[in-house]
């Protein structure tokens, strides 16, 4: 009930893009997840060109949240996000259509670039109209989206049973869904000019050496994030034997999400300023892969994944809060697309360390890869902590007084 008396606060805009997130995460997961099987078992593709599909797809996104956040501050955040929508729409449809390389390949570029128009547009747009209650904005986007991340994987796998067609369309059309529905209710914020080109703009973010350096600190978020769909999927598998452990991993995040997202972003804003919280979170999502590094079984697993899951609660929230602080607002998305694009590169490097290490685990250094994440996890806590303590993090806003009853009761 909180929960939902915190959703009505906020003006219809942000409860859209909250419910929008949900959409994103359930349309985006019960495909891209199994495209892969698609592509090899379903149209007999080679592994060779599974990659560069599924490649180009990535670096179509990765590569171009620098342009989707530098259109977002000069056209609007509300066009960038509908027309992002739009693309992905598009995209997953030709998944569902087509069957040769030319075809897969759009597909792969457009559903790539939809991301990269759509996600830190979101963000700024978020950031934008939620005031000085950015924190429990994107607390509550988190809410949406692992609730999404749940659904999708659950719905595509139930759609498969009917056939890949199927659940391509599904996709698509919660997209267009969306896409619709941004049209309708979004209302046009007028785009502030930053003063200068693109190029200028890009240079501003990219010379701020304190965002850079917070950009870079972030690299121990994104990667243990990822190993909730690689290393703790992996690891309830080899300790139950059982394939569909990796949803219990999901599931036990979910729940957690929703009953404690909002109650700790909440109770943390009013306590210290919110670089000491980064680096709290960061050192928990650290601590929560000692316990399978060095304890086998399922509990230890699902252990971790639940501390995996509060670390990024306790995070992430203020992450996104921060990041527009460190420039103009005329450069909020610019400041958005850049860190996803420094953060996310950062993150593939860490990735791969975790892979090399999976790899080396199977030869009798199982705890190697867990082991691994934690160094992440304590490095990029420690890298903010420093920060915090130079003083390079943006000024937190000042807890909220509480109106009086009367006032409350107008909100």
């Amino acid at each position: 009930m909180r929960t939902w008396h915190e959703i009505r606060r906020f003006p219809l805009a942000v409860r859209l893009l909250l419910v929008n997130q949900l959409g994103v995460n359930t349309g985006f997961y019960l495909l891209i997840p199994y495209l892969a099987t698609h592509l090899t078992e379903n149209l007999g593709l080679s592994a060779a060109v599974v990659g560069i599909v599924l490649g180009v797809r990535n670096l179509s996104q990765q590569g171009l949240f620098i342009i989707g956040g530098s259109a977002s501050d000069r056209l609007g955040a509300r066009g960038v996000i509908i027309a992002g929508c739009a693309l992905r729409t598009l995209g997953f449809a030709l998944f569902a259509l087509g069957d040769g390389l030319a075809v897969l390949l759009a597909a792969s570029v457009l559903s790539g670039l939809a991301g990269a128009l759509f996600n830190p547009a979101v963000r700024a747009y978020l950031a934008q109209e939620a005031g000085e209650r950015k924190a429990e904005a994107f607390a509550l986007f988190n809410v949406f989206a692992t609730t999404g991340a749940l659904i999708g994987p659950l719905l595509g796998s139930a759609l498969l049973l009917v056939d890949f067609r199927t659940s391509a369309l599904t996709a698509a059309g919660i997209f267009a869904v969306l896409t619709v529905a941004q049209a309708l209710v979004l209302p046009a914020r007028k785009a502030e000019p930053s003063g200068g080109g693109v190029l200028g703009d890009w240079r501003e973010v990219l010379g701020n050496r304190p965002f850079v350096a917070f950009a870079l600190a972030m690299v121990g978020m994104f990667t243990l994030e990822n190993q909730l769909y690689l290393l703790l999927p992996a690891g309830a598998r080899d300790a139950t034997g059982w394939d569909g452990a990796a949803g219990i991993v999901f599931l036990v995040g979910t729940v957690a999400n929703l009953a404690l997202q909002l109650r700790i972003t909440r109770s943390l804003k009013a306590r210290g300023d919110r670089g000491r919280w980064i680096a709290v979170g960061l050192a928990v999502m650290a601590l929560a892969f000692l316990l399978p590094a060095f304890l086998a079984g399922v509990v230890p697993v699902l252990a971790g994944a639940l501390l995996l899951y509060l670390g990024v609660m306790i995070a992430q929230p203020f992450v996104m809060e921060l990041v527009p602080g460190f420039g103009r607002p005329e450069l909020t998305g610019t400041y958005f697309g850049i860190f996803y694009v420094v953060s996310g590169v950062a993150a593939a490097l860490g990735n791969t360390a975790v892979g090399w290490a999976m790899d080396r685990g199977e030869h009798g250094a199982g705890w190697l890869p867990w082991v691994c994440c934690a160094c992440f996890g304590l490095v990029s806590a420690l890298g903010v902590a420093w920060l915090r303590r130079l003083g390079a993090l943006p000024a937190s806003p000042s807890p909220e007084v509480p109106a009086p009853a009367g006032e409350r009761s107008k909100v």
